[in-house]
């Protein structure tokens, strides 16, 4: 099986950083899309940052995040990972890191599927 696992968390105080990492593990053979999404409480989950695998590695950004947050990936390693610069009040919530497409081998047969990490909590006082 796929799992995910972040770190990198914590307090911060507006205008910080916080660096967030992700590891996804098992017999993993690809992946298309990294991501990260967070859900601030009473709100819905929504997209912060997406990286594709491809050579080049296409981003995509919530508006709310452009130009202070840099999302990264290691495609050797099966890692990615979220440079939070500049950070708000607004961006307390739990982050959570995502995998589009992961395909992977069980025994003789391989699979794809969708993945979660269990999420990381970012607070961010004023």
């Amino acid at each position: 099986q796929v799992q995910l696992v972040e770190s990198g968390g914590g307090l911060v105080q507006a205008g910080g950083s916080l660096r967030l990492s992700c590891a996804a593990s098992g017999s993993i053979v690809s992946i298309n899309t990294m991501g990260w999404h967070r859900q601030a409480p009473g709100k819905k989950r929504e997209l912060v940052a997406g990286i594709t695998t491809t050579r080049g590695g296409s981003t995509d950004y919530a508006d709310s995040v452009k130009g202070r947050f840099t999302i990264s990936r290691d495609n050797a390693k099966n890692t990615w990972h979220l440079q939070m610069n500049s950070l708000k009040p607004e961006d307390t919530a739990v982050y959570y890191c995502n995998a589009d497409g992961v395909t992977y081998r069980r025994l003789y047969s391989y699979y794809t599927g969708d993945y979660w990490g269990q999420g990381t909590q970012v607070t961010v006082s004023s």
